[in-house]
């Protein structure tokens, strides 16, 4: 009997750890981080070909729902689309820059072409 109550105890624990730690505030780092990648990708006119475009929407959107769940007390919610949205605004800007140097590298074939071609 006694094992069981220890059981039934450490359960209860663990329940109410998990719930603590669900409820813990966002930290300020992470909110700063998400915002900052953000930021850097509007600056950067990561909009550039679609693909980037659509994935700095989609990280502008996951931001601003990451703020109504954060104003809803829905903190590790919150955490996880944070996360998201970070990731999906450096990928925008991976994917603009990508499509940079391609034209960039197009641009000088073609002026190498052009010399040779004289």
């Amino acid at each position: 009997m006694h094992s069981h109550t220890t059981t039934i105890a450490t359960i209860l624990v663990s329940a109410a750890l998990a719930a603590g730690c669900a409820t813990a505030p966002v930290p300020a780092s992470k909110i700063d981080s998400a915002s900052a990648s953000v930021r850097m990708a509007q600056e950067l006119r990561a909009d550039d070909p679609p693909a980037a475009h659509a994935r700095l929407k989609i990280a502008t959107d996951e931001l601003a729902q990451a703020q109504m769940l954060m104003d809803a007390g829905e903190h590790e919610k919150a955490s996880r689309l944070l996360d998201r949205a970070e990731a999906d605004a450096e990928l925008a800007i991976a994917i603009a820059q990508k499509s940079r140097s391609e034209r960039a590298l197009a641009s000088a074939q073609a002026d190498v072409h052009n010399v040779n071609s004289k």
